[in-house]
């Protein structure tokens, strides 16, 4: 052992025998308490009173419970642990750092700096360790239950009898403003429902909130709250015993026909003699004299800062050689397992790696012409039966729209607990009822349902889809969001797409939802504009890596163009491309749609060609996909010399002066829709070839 250390007032350090072990305990639950104040301290922002309360807890399951390897964060059979607390980073980044994960004491020096790898919330993708990115309280709630719906899946997918190949728990520690948020309300009664026993969370019940008491806005049961759901729930009176935690999460393992919800009373801010039990340890740092006299209270020196013992670091580095040898033996294990299931053992490690097996898009249909067509919604379910087959990880669901939404795989089961296995349901998609079922029923749940397909993505393994109408994607933006912010591949399947669908009126009837949606960074939104361009649609969507995709999708029929007078639909995958130009090559305008607009400006070209008016038609579902283009292909589809150029999309105009000019017009809904047949809400709103025609002529000075 080192020489002890002297703080700058003279004393010795205490230094902890080995041998001790209830004292080893105390100095390594401290040791993680003031490694996390004193970068909060420093950083004069943060939140430190749940490091000092939820230390215990946190400690008891990273030095006892999880497995997981420090020298490979990725390792796929790892337990996950999600801190739904996002606000109590710095506990996590210490655990990250204590544990011996690539995260040097510097970045805990430069908590919330820039530059660090150590943010104000957990952002996946930027430090080691960190599973998903949290902060939005609830958010990392519902993605450990689609973390745990992954697991559940590929173990019954992938394991053998003697070969538990996909064998791990999902833990999580959440907060009151996590049971507060509704997204908990939707996540919790279906990992219930679906008995999802390998999903532990650990529930800091300290009674405060950033700005009050829980008293004041949430005072019902939470053991019973959960209990209705369907978990188990277990409560530790003293968020300090140690022992007492150890045994809870021991109940938890042993409990696997339910979720625990294992109840922890604590004290925020513990051992602050003037902030502990106060909403003013919650979300500001101590200050340098409360630092103080907390470090005297819990017989802690006072300097230096970010002192960590040495008995405290070898104990938690432990994790690094258990780590390497829980790897080294699954690794081993999936040797045995590949020479004895080897077209399993491939399967599934081409979807470990986010690999796409050969010939995965053989199947997809080529629609002809068709002047009729078909909705596009209806295209995309045919795309997407023709390609699930092939991906083994692609699965997913809706909010309880599957037909109208085209997202049931057929004859690929329902995912439910097997316990749950009474028959025949309504509703089955055949295939029978397990955790190998494809088909996951969310209920009217959009929230819980873009959080937990975020769950799901991050686990590994799995490519999620989901679906809703178009309207309803304001009751998911949160997990969109996120999905894009943390790379996370989630496909997102939105229809009823516009004031076309009609009868419904303006509450179903989506205006600035397309736009809302590409407002946000890292997000694909793809609007195709007819079955074929529905097909490549699909196609991007599982092909893109580490980024989110939104399939706008239509309930109206469209028209399925010729693509022999017209450019291949592969034009797609530029996000804008040129469908036609008048015979001598030469447009003097340039009408440019989405989605079921496509036909109206095709249909608009060949009547303004009678007039003898030159025009280009571009088809541009995906912005974002076009953005990416170089300035040498952008310009060739809009020529800086073509001023002339009108957009068509039911939707509101913003954005579009980007791509139509000051001199350009958009024709476009800025107000809500209205009840009525579609065709008509359509011909009120100015989407018809007429008055598309008007408008190109008004234009060149010819109306």
């Amino acid at each position: 052992m080192n020489a002890a250390p002297t703080s700058t007032a003279g004393q010795a350090i205490p230094q902890i025998s080995k041998s001790d072990a209830a004292r080893l305990d105390q100095l390594s639950v401290n040791t993680l308490r003031f490694l996390s104040v004193d970068a909060v301290q420093k950083a004069d922002s943060g939140h430190p009173g749940l490091p000092l309360d939820a230390a215990p807890m946190a400690y008891v399951l990273w030095t006892r419970f999880l497995r997981h390897n420090p020298s490979d964060p990725h390792w796929f059979n790892r337990d996950r642990f999600i801190l739904s607390a996002g606000h109590g980073s710095m506990m996590l980044y210490s655990l990250l750092h204590l544990t011996g994960y690539d995260l040097p004491m510097d970045q805990i020096m430069q908590f919330r700096q820039w530059g660090s790898i150590t943010p104000g919330h957990p952002e996946r993708g930027l430090t080691p360790g960190v599973e998903v990115s949290t902060g939005p309280l609830g958010q990392g709630f519902a993605n450990g239950v689609g973390e745990a719906i992954a697991e559940a899946y590929l173990a019954a997918r992938y394991n053998k009898p003697g070969y538990k190949i996909i064998d791990h728990y999902t833990y999580a520690l959440v907060s009151d403003g996590d049971l507060m948020e509704g997204v908990s309300g939707e996540a919790g009664p279906l990992a219930g429902h679906l008995k999802l026993g390998k999903l532990i969370y650990l529930y800091d019940n300290n009674h405060i909130t950033l700005a009050a008491s829980t008293r004041l806005t949430f005072t019902e049961d939470q053991a019973e709250r959960f209990e209705s759901y369907g978990w188990h729930t277990i409560t530790v009176e003293e968020g300090n015993d140690l022992d007492a935690i150890d045994h809870a999460i021991r109940e938890a393992q042993k409990e696997t026909d339910r979720p625990s919800l294992i109840l922890i009373r604590t004290h925020i801010g513990y051992g602050s003699p003037n902030k502990q039990d106060t909403f003013a340890a919650h979300g500001s740092p101590l200050g340098a004299e409360e630092v103080k006299l907390t470090k005297q209270k819990l017989d802690w020196p006072e300097e230096p800062a970010f002192y960590v013992p040495d008995d405290a670091r070898d104990h938690f580095r432990k994790a690094v050689d258990t780590g390497k040898r829980w790897t080294a033996e699954w690794e081993a294990l999936f040797v045995n397992y590949a020479k004895e299931y080897p077209d399993l053992a491939m399967e599934l490690h081409q979807m470990i790696k986010g690999q796409l097996p050969a010939g995965w898009d053989e199947q997809v249909p080529e629609f002809p012409a068709d002047e009729k067509g078909m909705a596009t919604r209806a295209a995309g379910g045919k795309a997407l039966q023709a390609i699930f087959p092939k991906l083994p990880g692609l699965i997913g669901g809706s909010a309880d729209l599957n037909t109208s939404t085209n997202t049931e795989l057929k004859d690929a089961g329902n995912f439910e607990s097997p316990s749950m296995a009474t028959g025949d349901l309504q509703g089955s998609a055949g295939g029978g009822w397990s955790y190998a079922g494809r088909n996951l029923h969310y209920g009217v749940r959009e929230h819980g349902m873009g959080s937990i397909s975020n769950g799901m993505a991050a686990h590994g393994g799995i490519i999620p889809f989901c679906a809703t109408f178009l309207t309803f994607s304001d009751y998911m933006r949160p997990p969109i969001r996120l999905a894009a912010l943390s790379e996370l591949k989630v496909v997102y399947v939105f229809t009823h797409d516009s004031i076309g669908l009609g009868e419904d009126g303006p509450t179903h009837q989506p205006v600035e939802q397309v736009a809302s949606l590409r407002a946000i960074p890292q997000l694909i939104v793809i609007r195709p504009g007819d079955a074929n361009e529905t097909v490549e649609a699909w196609r991007m969507a599982i092909e893109i890596p580490d980024r989110p995709v939104a399939l706008i999708l239509s309930r109206q029929h469209v028209p399925t163009l010729d693509r022999k007078l017209y450019a291949p639909a592969a034009g797609l995958r530029r996000g804008a491309y040129i469908l036609s130009d008048p015979p001598d090559g030469n447009p003097r305008v340039i009408l440019i749609a989405t989605g079921s607009e496509v036909g109206l400006i095709v249909a608009a070209q060949k009547k303004l060609a009678e007039q003898h008016i030159p025009v280009r038609t571009v088809s541009m579902p995906s912005w974002e996909l076009f953005e990416e283009e170089s300035d040498e292909y952008r310009q060739t589809v809009f020529p800086d010399a073509i001023r002339a150029r009108i957009s068509v999309e039911a939707g509101v105009s913003q954005g579009w002066e980007r791509y139509v000019g000051n001199a350009g017009i958009s024709i476009s809904v800025d107000k809500f829709g209205a009840s009525a047949p579609g065709e008509r809400v359509m011909k009120e709103y100015g989407f018809t070839v007429e008055h598309v025609c008007d408008c190109v002529l008004s234009m060149l000075g010819r109306k």
